[in-house]
């Protein structure tokens, strides 16, 4: 596409003349609160005692170890929001729901669904805020269930957790992106407990139109098989041949990275990208992407200053250490060469990446607001895009905003 051509279609998507370059975005990594009655109403009635629902009790304590929190509902005091679920239990939190509050109000407190925006969980709430924000599409993570379905790994009734994986996904196809003319762009999880039945629920939901699937950037740190091993092969020859992107959210590997139990949490927080450096250069050597050169995958939530590095780093291990570290073993060109082929990035700060972007791909990169959490840019997304990418050439601008993503995810848009 030439800069004239782009600029019509920024034109086209809304960018408002005179005021910024950047034309409307589409965001690949948002998040959805699950809606109270996701699952009990999906779920058969033989389950709806023990399946996750919603129960209001008093705050407990919260505590976060790495990326799980450990709480039980209190004695006294208001009541909130709790999932409940087999052994499980957990709060609704501010934090998960921190669209239109102020730094200091987010905390991990307890909460009710009256005391968030509607747009957190109701659909046409949300497109109303995306409307707010200078954004056209959205694709949504899960919360409660974690980034990418532990929680249902995690249980004991496996019958049951497939049952809460298909409800879910049901309720993603058809509620919260049926009627929204295809701005709320749907996300599906699996069975992660098995590779073959991950790889049949990719196919059910490719028929309809699904084009993006939650992963686990380290699925060993969820006591899973690792990419090496050959377990996932028929989930990533799934993906691969129906063309479903593998989404890695940061964390969706539940640990997270800290060089000390008494650290404070912003260092596990400034360390967090670690995850999916450790995840990239892992699928990088391990040939999964040299087998299958049509699958794609997408770290949310990463950033991208750290990008440039890991590939010189992976290909001069693959070069000068071929001798003794295996790096030729799966991987016959250059791992620079499967990342520039394959993988997508995504940011929202992070202004060191766009000084590097010669070196990341201006091709492999795509942007986000992550509304409804903490960290997102609701409703100055148009303004912290500009400030981050809006000085780049017209083309380079699109591509970032919106053109890769769509792209990537194969979205009706801009045709």
């Amino acid at each position: 596409m030439s800069p004239s051509d782009t600029l019509a279609a920024a034109s086209a998507a809304g960018t408002t003349p005179g005021a910024t370059t950047v034309p409307r975005i589409v965001s690949v990594d948002d998040h959805v609160v699950e809606p109270p009655d996701l699952w009990s109403s999906r779920l058969p009635s033989r389950y709806r005692d023990i399946g996750p629902r919603i129960e209001y009790h008093p705050q407990g304590e919260v505590t976060l170890d790495g990326g799980t929190y450990r709480e039980r509902p209190g004695t006294e005091g208001r009541n909130v929001a709790w999932w409940m679920y087999e052994d499980h239990t957990y709060s609704v939190k501010r934090l998960i729901a921190a669209a239109g509050y102020r730094p200091e109000e987010i905390t991990t407190d307890g909460i009710t669904y009256d005391e968030m925006r509607p747009g957190c969980w109701q659909p046409q709430a949300r497109i109303a805020d995306m409307e707010m924000n200078h954004t056209d599409a959205s694709l949504c993570f899960p919360n409660y269930p974690r980034f990418c379905g532990q929680l249902f790994a995690e249980r004991n009734d496996k019958e049951l957790s497939l049952l809460c994986v298909q409800a879910y996904n049901d309720w993603m196809v058809d509620e919260w992106c049926g009627d929204s003319g295809g701005r709320l762009i749907p996300l599906c999880l699996v069975p992660l407990w098995d590779a073959e039945m991950a790889a049949a629920e990719v196919r059910r939901n490719a028929e309809r139109g699904v084009r993006a699937v939650a992963f686990s950037e380290l699925p060993t740190w969820l006591g899973l098989p690792s990419i090496h091993s050959g377990h996932w092969d028929p989930f990533f020859a799934a993906c691969a041949e129906t063309g479903t992107v593998v989404c890695m959210h940061i964390g969706s590997g539940t640990r997270t990275v800290s060089p000390a139990p008494d650290a404070p949490d912003a260092v596990t927080a400034s360390l967090i990208f670690c995850n999916s450096a450790a995840s990239l250069i892992d699928f990088l050597f391990s040939g999964v992407l040299h087998r299958w050169p049509d699958l794609k995958l997408m770290y949310a939530e990463a950033q991208i200053g750290w990008i440039p590095y890991a590939l010189e780093r992976a290909d001069d291990v693959w070069e000068t250490h071929q001798g003794w570290s295996e790096a030729r073993r799966n991987t016959p060109e250059p791992p620079s060469h499967y990342y520039y082929r394959q993988v997508y990035g995504c940011f929202f700060k992070d202004s060191v990446g766009i000084d590097l972007l010669d070196r990341v791909g201006v091709d492999n990169i795509t942007f986000e607001t992550d509304y409804p959490h903490a960290d997102g840019t609701w409703p100055d997304t148009e303004a912290v895009a500009t400030r981050l990418f809006g000085h780049l050439d017209p083309e380079a601008v699109y591509k970032i905003a919106r053109g890769n993503a769509i792209k990537l995810l194969g979205l009706d848009f801009d045709q």
